[in-house]
């Protein structure tokens, strides 16, 4: 079987950055530190790159994982050579949709990086006044760069994520501007801090995003902006969750009451979302249904205000996984299962981390309800999302599942995914 390195092929991200992002070959060329007419040669076959040094650079440079940039295997390094047809047939149909799925990835991730092209900020020479513009650039920065978070895991994305936290500090301290533009740049500190908080938390790099959180909530506070401060609270909320509960409860009513009644309605149904999910841990059902049902009340509304991009992604289907996830906390697999179900069935797979995480709770409330070997099926198909994704917190999830299928280890479904783990 051929090494890893020998089976990338660069040639087809390139074309997927040309086709589907509107990247040409001399900025790609310009970006990986290489020759255009190298560039080209590669999108057409012609040759291939084998240093680990070139791999990683080009990984930096289109922001995605290294080890999806092969994303073409050949057949034999992707499939044991077999000289029986029924097998061979099976490894051909299960060849055939892995490359689908793992194009779709990497077409998704070039599409989503910075590859993109981020927004160009207003050049500033040292000792030079920010213009009043560079803010805004900034958050159209912030806004492009949180598309990573739709594909990839913490583990990749925290590098990127609070570089720019630390360059926008930077002008912060180091430059001179407007109180308006000062305003502005606190604003957008507090939405890169919780930005780079997120991907820290998880990659499992838990002081580091309470940290982060904190700075986050500070700046905004000091801006003015209640919305981002309440964000910052329901991140630390959520983290808090994971250990003292009801400490988790308090500062995630203390972030609804930070935002206020006056917050656009999508950072309400995101903030009660999360509320609802600290009482689901907390084992308070009445609470937490009121809370979801706020949520649903504020994601219906058809108001006139803006809402910011940092709440883009909260929607229908997105509220109602996070129901399914609240009653399988809970222990109510009759609850839960068919929420999950519905809303999973309409999550694209791109979305590999989060739908992973989600399929976890899937997989317990199965477990909880004695179906093994549906959780068992379950399991595996979030363990397959899961390749290639740099993300502690479905696999601590995931570790929990395996524990308890490990019981049930004589059933040929569970000892299969008992295996696909253990590999």
């Amino acid at each position: 079987m051929r090494s890893a390195i020998e089976a990338h092929d660069f040639g087809a991200v390139f074309r997927i950055a040309r086709s589907e992002a509107g990247i040409s070959y001399s900025k790609i060329a310009a970006e990986c530190d290489m020759k255009p007419e190298r560039v080209g040669a590669l999108a057409r076959g012609e040759g291939r790159v084998s240093t680990f040094s070139k791999i990683t650079q080009i990984a930096d440079a289109l922001r995605i994982p290294g080890r999806m940039l092969g994303i073409v295997p050949r057949y034999w390094e992707t499939v044991e050579p077999t000289t029986d047809k029924a097998s061979a047939r099976v490894n051909s149909t299960q060849r055939d949709g892995d490359l689908v799925r793992r194009r779709n990835f990497v077409k998704s991730s070039v599409g989503v990086g910075l590859a993109v092209g981020l927004p160009d900020l207003e050049p500033v020479e040292i000792g030079q006044r920010i213009g009043e513009k560079v803010p805004e650039q900034l958050r159209r920065r912030t806004a492009r760069l949180r598309r990573l978070d739709d594909v990839l895991g913490g583990g990749d994305t925290y590098r990127v994520y609070i570089g720019e936290f630390q360059a926008t500090k930077s002008l912060f301290h180091d430059r001179s501007y407007s109180q308006e533009t000062r305003t502005g740049l606190l604003s957008v500190l507090a939405e890169q801090a919780q930005q780079a908080g997120w991907a820290a938390f998880d990659g499992g790099k838990h002081a580091v995003a309470r940290g982060l959180y904190e700075d986050s909530y500070a700046a905004a506070s000091e801006a003015g902006d209640s919305a981002l401060a309440g964000n910052a609270l329901a991140f630390l909320a959520y983290q808090e969750s994971n250990g003292d509960r009801l400490a988790g409860v308090k500062i995630a009513e203390q972030s609804c009451r930070t935002a206020g009644p006056d917050a656009p309605a999508g950072v309400r149904a995101l903030l009660n979302e999360r509320l609802a999910w600290a009482y689901a841990v907390a084992g308070n059902d009445t609470e937490m249904e009121r809370a979801l049902k706020a949520a649903e009340t504020a994601l219906g509304e058809k108001g006139e205000n803006p809402q910011p991009d940092w709440v883009a992604w909260v929607d229908s289907n997105e509220l109602e996984i996070m129901a399914g996830r609240c009653w399988a906390e809970l222990r109510r697999p009759l609850r839960a299962v068919p929420v999950l179900e519905n809303a999973l069935s309409k999550y694209d797979d791109t979305h590999a981390r989060d739908k992973s995480l989600y399929l976890s709770w899937l997989a317990d409330s199965y477990l909880t309800s004695g179906e093994v070997e549906q959780a068992a099926s379950v399991t595996g198909r979030a363990f397959e999302l899961l390749s290639g994704v740099a993300s502690v917190r479905p696999r601590e999830r995931m570790a929990s599942i395996i524990q308890k299928l490990s019981a049930h280890r004589d059933l040929p479904a569970v000892a299969e995914v008992l295996e696909m783990a253990h590999g």
